[in-house]
């Protein structure tokens, strides 16, 4: 074996030793989360780059609004700073910010039991890049995969505020003092990092008052979520069944979703991914198995398949959409809702800021 060998297998162990700790650290996190929710904070968030779909839904919403009615103190992060780490306009962002809290309010997101706010609106939160970069070194930051992948997708010049990215993430979790994070596997880096910045933080200014909890990641169990075309679904592949969208545009983009030649329905996510990929959202928002989907449609062919998931998903969002009009009547009040979580999104990173501050020896 080459030493180049021997350097990647020990990359891919310590990375599988990695996963395996965070693996039993979410789950003894979340019996202790069902046991007590009210002891948890937690904090998820997106950028506004377009708009909500399917797959947000699925992948984590339906979560967001799970963990809220538990009782656990719930705080979703619109992340409008992180749209030019590696985007040249903002042009839309007003739109998209507020086409986020309409969809998340007709999900079932509840803005008196959760606070939703943005990166903008809070200077303090902020400001806890300066002392939290640090405590990271450029290595760290270079090694991160979601900077690697985010920079050749782009097809930009890694930017400071892309190659910093996750210590801004750092900021968002840390700032409310959040001990939970759920999220997928590929972004569990974010969150071990957060937990070394946390903790070199209270090593370095906070040994006998510690300031920042260490979170823990909650490992979603949601599946991959196709788009219609096969490939992952993506706001920026056009293959994306939009929240937003009327059930006539929903029904002209299941139409034109490709299959393939063969007239018998089955399901093959590898030989079949087009023809998959739609029996895998029917079975989602019918929570049937697509197995059993591609059974009972059989030789009726592609056309009835479509037809069956126009349906499904169609009788699925109508109540979203019947809640997202009534909110969308009165734009004032999202707007309030917005105000509001910033509001109070500026107190806790004040305070937070103060305890930094007080740590570090920076009261004057």
């Amino acid at each position: 074996m080459t030493d180049q060998e021997q350097q990647l297998t020990a990359a891919g162990n310590e990375m599988s030793a990695s996963f395996l700790a965070a693996k039993k650290r979410s789950d003894e996190t979340l019996a202790k989360l069902e046991a007590n929710p009210s002891k948890f904070t937690m904090l998820t968030g997106d950028r506004p780059t377009g708009r909500l779909h399917l797959g947000h839904y699925f992948g984590s919403i339906r979560e967001r609004v799970a963990m809220q009615e538990r009782g656990v103190n719930t705080n979703i992060i619109i992340a409008d700073y992180q749209v030019i780490t590696d985007r040249d306009t903002t042009e839309h962002i007003q739109d998209n910010v507020l086409n986020l809290v309409l969809d998340y309010m007709a999900a079932g997101i509840d803005p008196k039991k959760t606070m939703i706010f943005t990166h903008s609106a809070v200077p303090a939160e902020n400001q806890l890049m300066l002392p939290f970069l640090s405590l990271v070194t450029e290595a760290e930051l270079h090694r991160n995969p979601t900077v690697k992948s985010e920079m050749e997708a782009s097809g930009h010049a890694l930017t400071g505020l892309l190659l910093t990215y996750p210590v801004h993430q750092a900021c968002d979790i840390l700032f409310c003092k959040a001990n939970v994070v759920p999220i997928g596997k590929d972004n569990l880096p974010h969150v071990e990092i957060t937990r070394t910045i946390a903790r070199r933080f209270n090593e370095r200014y906070a040994k006998k008052h510690p300031v920042f909890p260490e979170p823990a990641a909650i490992l979603s169990e949601a599946p991959e979520i196709p788009g219609l075309d096969g490939r992952k679904m993506s706001k920026s592949y056009g293959n994306s069944i939009m929240l937003g969208a009327t059930a006539e545009e929903t029904a002209k983009l299941i139409k034109k979703s490709p299959t393939d030649s063969e007239r018998k329905i089955t399901f093959d996510p590898i030989a079949r991914p087009q023809v998959s990929a739609l029996l895998t959202t029917a079975g989602l928002v019918t929570g049937r198995d697509p197995k059993e989907i591609a059974e009972e449609i059989g030789e009726a062919g592609a056309g009835a398949l479509k037809a069956y998931v126009i349906e499904s998903v169609n009788e699925f969002l109508a109540p979203h959409r019947e809640r997202r009009a009534e909110l969308a009547k009165d734009m004032d009040y999202v707007r309030d809702v917005l105000h509001d979580g910033n509001q109070r999104a500026n107190a806790i990173a004040e305070e937070t800021l103060e305890q930094v501050r007080e740590a570090m020896g920076m009261k004057y």
